[in-house]
C-alpha cells in the first residue's frame, strides 16, 4: 500500500470504535505525523480516552496511560532513582513517560508543578534527571485529555504548557444514529481492545519523513505568517501566536496534505487548521470580558483574523 492507503486504513480502523467522528480521527493522525502532541478537551464520557487508546492499538508501539490527580508528583511521570545494593550505586527507573504514545488523562486535575514535568519531554523528546539526559523513544506523542476549566477540581494549564500542544480538539456528542451503534456494541470488552495494529514505529517514522518533503510554496508561507502577525497586532488579544505556533501550523498543514494524498499545501489547509492549532496559544484581552480558557471565543477571533487576510492564488 502507498502512504495514502496506509493512512486511510488506520483511519478506518479507529473509526470502528470512534463512531461518526472522521474529522477528529483525521486531525489526530495529522498531529501524529506532524510529530506533535494533542489536547482533547470536552465533557466527560464522549470518548476522549477511547480515541487515544484506539490510536495506540492501531500502532504497534508502546503505550502508557497516566491518570493525573491532585496528588500526582513529577517523579510519578518522569521516574525515580533507586539504590542498587549489588552495584552500590543509584539507578534510574524510567517512569511512564518513556513510551511511544502517552495518554495524560485529565491533565488539568493535577498541579502546575506536575504539569510542568512534561515540558521538556514534549518539546525536546528527552528527560533530564540527575544531570543526565535520557532520550525518549521515537515516535513520541502525548495525548492529553482535560475537562472544561469550569469543572470543579481543575487547574488551568499554563501558557507554556498549552504552547507545547500542536492542536486542541473537541470530540462533541455523537449523532443519535451513531450513538445507537455504540449502545448496541457488546460491553464485555473495551472497544479499543478489538483493534489490531496496522503500523509499526518504523512505519510512522517513514510517514513523518514524508511530511517533511511536502511542498509549501512561499506565497502560502507568507499567508501563514500574515495570520500570525495579525494575531500579535490585534486589539482583541493580549497574547498573540508565538513562533512555535507558526512552526506548528506549518507542520500541521504539511501533515494534512499528506493525509489527504497531496505532496503540496493549499491555502485551505492553513484556513482549516488555524483555529485548532492557534486558538489555545493566544490570550483574549481582558477588555473583552473573557478569560484565557474561553477557547470558543479564541477560535472565533482566529477565524475572524483569517478572514481579513487575502488568500494567495
Amino acid at each position: 500500500m502507498n502512504s495514502t492507503q496506509t493512512i486511510r486504513a488506520v483511519q478506518d480502523n479507529i473509526a470502528r470504535v470512534i463512531k461518526g467522528k472522521p474529522h477528529v480521527i483525521e486531525m489526530t493522525l495529522v498531529a501524529l505525523l506532524a510529530r506533535g502532541h494533542l489536547l482533547l478537551e470536552d465533557v466527560p464520557g464522549v470518548g476522549k480516552t477511547t480515541l487515544a487508546h484506539s490510536l495506540a492499538r492501531s500502532l504497534d508501539c508502546s503505550f502508557k496511560r497516566i491518570q493525573f490527580t491532585s496528588d500526582l508528583l513529577p517523579s510519578d511521570i518522569v521516574g525515580v532513582s533507586i539504590f542498587n545494593r549489588q552495584k552500590q550505586a543509584f539507578e534510574f527507573m524510567p517512569g511512564p513517560i518513556f513510551a511511544n504514545i502517552v495518554l495524560a488523562d485529565e491533565i488539568n486535575r493535577t498541579t502546575p508543578k506536575t504539569q510542568s514535568s512534561l515540558l521538556e519531554a514534549m518539546s525536546e523528546a528527552q528527560i533530564s534527571f540527575d544531570n543526565k539526559t535520557h532520550p525518549l523513544s521515537q515516535p513520541f506523542m502525548v495525548i492529553a485529555t482535560q475537562n472544561p476549566a469550569e469543572y470543579h477540581g481543575t487547574f488551568p494549564l499554563p501558557e507554556s504548557q498549552l504552547d507545547r500542544f500542536l492542536m486542541r480538539l473537541r470530540i462533541g456528542y455523537p449523532s443519535p444514529e451513531e450513538e445507537k451503534k455504540v449502545l448496541d456494541r457488546p460491553q464485555s470488552l473495551h472497544p479499543a481492545e478489538t483493534l489490531q495494529p496496522l503500523l509499526t514505529a518504523h512505519d510512522v517514522l517513514l510517514l513523518q519523513e514524508q511530511v517533511d518533503q511536502v511542498l509549501m510554496e512561499e506565497s502560502i508561507t507568507d499567508y501563514l505568517l500574515a495570520i500570525v502577525q495579525s494575531s500579535r497586532q490585534s486589539d482583541l488579544l493580549s497574547l498573540g501566536v508565538s513562533t512555535r505556533g507558526a512552526l506548528a501550523l506549518s507542520r500541521a498543514a504539511k501533515a494534512l496534505s499528506l493525509v489527504r494524498g497531496r505532496t503540496y499545501c493549499l491555502p485551505d489547509d492553513i484556513k482549516e487548521l488555524a483555529p485548532i492549532v492557534l486558538s489555545h496559544r493566544i490570550m483574549v484581552a481582558r477588555a473583552q470580558g473573557l478569560h484565557q480558557g474561553s477557547f470558543e471565543q479564541a477560535e472565533r477571533i482566529i477565524l475572524d483574523l483569517v478572514d481579513t487576510i487575502p488568500v494567495p492564488v
